[in-house]
């Protein structure tokens, strides 16, 4: 479980970075684990409409101010009472990425979800807060339902398997390579966190940088896809957050 929750937090920090650079896109990521595409109908008539994302002409995909707010109540240090203008920015780079994402991930059904691993992450959501009546009380704050929720788990997941599918299958590090990294990266990074400390000898750690260097390749690769798919994308920004 906890490879599986840093994975997720691995993604949806991939997701940010990658649009972080842009301008709030076009005036503006996946910015988090995070929302992603609810329909209109989902959401109330009052309900503000913030932005649409289409990708490769397939239906614009609509993001109201609600799927803001639903990230933002899934993140347990999140604030929801007045949230800046910067933290709502963020949240919506991060919503279009992941609809990015999703948009080309859903064309693969073979990738989706079985309902206990939707399930199950829903239970990990759970686990973040101190409480299930402290969730609750969250979730009810910002009108998310136990619908609206397990198909934000939905997506969520659809995501991370498209990008193992596309990315992590195919991602591989020589033993060269895991030498470099431990001694450009790895080796200077751990005498700045653990001062007089004895430095571990590369084949005491080599599986952990192992699986470092190939989370970093990942993370790259990720990154440029999204980059791309952004460039590629019709965003219109509705009503600037």
């Amino acid at each position: 479980m906890q490879k599986a929750e840093g994975r997720r937090q691995r993604t949806e920090s991939s997701m940010q970075k990658a649009g972080g650079s842009k301008q709030f896109f076009v005036c503006l990521l996946l910015s988090a684990f995070c929302i992603l595409s609810f329909q209109a109908q989902a959401q109330t008539d009052t309900d503000k409409m913030v932005a649409t994302v289409n990708s490769g002409g397939v239906r614009p995909s609509l993001i109201t101010y609600s799927d803001l707010l639903w990230q933002l109540a899934l993140e347990p240090n999140a604030p929801l009472e007045n949230p800046s203008s910067e933290l709502l920015n963020r949240t919506l780079n991060l919503v279009i990425s992941q609809r990015l994402v999703l948009q080309e991930a859903e064309k693969l059904p073979a990738i989706e979800p079985t309902s206990k691993e939707i399930d199950d992450r829903r239970d990990e959501f759970v686990k973040q807060f101190p409480s299930l009546s402290d969730f609750q009380q969250r979730m009810t704050s910002v009108g998310l339902s136990s619908e609206q929720l397990r198909e934000i788990v939905r997506q969520r997941l659809t995501i991370e398997k498209y990008i193992d599918f596309r990315f992590r299958s195919f991602t591989v590090v020589t033993q060269k390579e895991v030498e470099g990294y431990y001694t450009d990266v790895w080796v200077p990074r751990f005498r700045r966190q653990h001062p007089g400390r004895l430095v571990p000898e590369l084949k005491d750690v080599y599986k952990d940088v192992e699986t470092e260097l190939t989370e970093s390749k990942i993370e790259s690769d990720t990154d440029e896809f999204i980059d791309t798919a952004r460039e590629r994308a019709e965003i219109t920004i509705l009503n600037p957050v």
